[in-house]
């Protein structure tokens, strides 16, 4: 059973309403599956949306309001699973975490903050969680063409700080979210996503992290632990437009 901020009604598909970036809402839904069903043996957290701009030039309410959703949302969801999960003894949890939760993307920080603030949640909750026999996977996926890149928000620089500054990040930020958009645009299709992680939820001994998406983008993963950072540097600002 599915659950999104806009429900059914325009997804075509079994869900419900719930916002993952309200304590009730996510208690209500939670308890709504538990009335129906009895029971939850899985939960999949992908709740998300991106933020393009630069950290210096980010209100802080921005960054908060990205890190709430995809962040502490998945974390409310997590929480009001988790003890049906220990009562049963039995559970999967998988987190949608990204690449950019181990590559930090330029211009797009507070959505890496986000998804490495989600894998070192996961890394420290599955060691919590495993004597009751529930397990944790990470899903890693690079650029899926889905409508992520047409509902990306923009930090709107205020015309006098522009002014101030000489609008100094303006030709980079536009550089590196164009390079973004046309590569989400040419990715992989959200069913590529969705295979993986019924791949995971019906593995007998599900992996801590797996990636998804095309080669070109998941060597990165690869590249970063294995070049000194001096040269992987070089190589992720070509790739990303820094």
């Amino acid at each position: 059973m599915g659950a999104s901020r806009r429900g059914s009604a325009d997804q075509g598909w079994d869900g419900m309403v719930m916002d993952v970036d309200d304590d009730a809402s996510v208690s209500e839904g939670v308890n709504r599956v538990l009335e129906l069903h009895g029971h939850i043996d899985a939960l999949v957290t992908c709740a998300g949306w991106g933020l393009g701009g630069a950290v210096e030039q980010t209100p802080i309410v921005d960054a908060r309001a990205q890190m709430e959703t995809n962040f502490w949302g998945s974390l409310r969801a997590v929480q009001a699973v988790l003890p049906g999960m220990r009562a049963a003894h039995g559970g999967r949890i998988v987190l949608l975490s990204s690449i950019g939760g181990l590559i930090g993307l330029p211009f797009q920080a507070f959505y890496s903050a986000s998804k490495f603030a989600i894998e070192g949640l996961a890394e420290a909750l599955a060691y919590e969680v495993e004597p009751f026999g529930v397990k944790v996977t990470l899903v890693e996926p690079g650029n899926v063409h889905t409508e992520f890149t047409d509902k990306r928000r923009t930090v709107s620089v205020p015309v006098i700080s522009a002014e101030a500054r000489g609008d100094a990040y303006a030709a980079a930020v536009s550089k590196a979210v164009g390079i973004m958009e046309h590569d989400e645009r040419n990715g992989v299709p959200p069913e590529r996503v969705a295979a993986v992680v019924h791949k995971v939820l019906e593995a007998r001994r599900p992996p801590r992290r797996t990636s998804v998406g095309k080669a070109s983008e998941r060597v990165g993963l690869l590249a970063k632990r294995i070049f000194p950072f001096s040269l992987f540097q070089v190589a992720a600002r070509s790739s990303l437009g820094a």
